[in-house]
């Protein structure tokens, strides 16, 4: 989850354009987590809002090894 360490400041803007700008041409990206950072939408060549519909946990099964953690 990336961009809470950019929401939260620990990581700066400067530091992550750099690592998009430097990148080799045959490496690809792939940051995760919830962001409205506009500069790092900007940036990426695909952006994706996942919603959930439905989970487990709302029917009382809880986390299973494997699958969340």
């Amino acid at each position: 989850e990336f961009t809470y360490l950019l929401n939260y400041g620990m990581v700066e803007w400067s530091e992550v354009k750099s690592l998009f700008e430097q990148r080799p041409a045959n490496v690809h990206l792939v940051i995760t987590g919830r962001s409205d950072n506009q500069q790092l939408i900007e940036a990426a060549d695909l952006v994706t809002e996942m919603k959930e519909i439905k989970h487990p946990y709302q029917a009382g099964i809880k986390a299973m090894k494997g699958i969340e953690f």
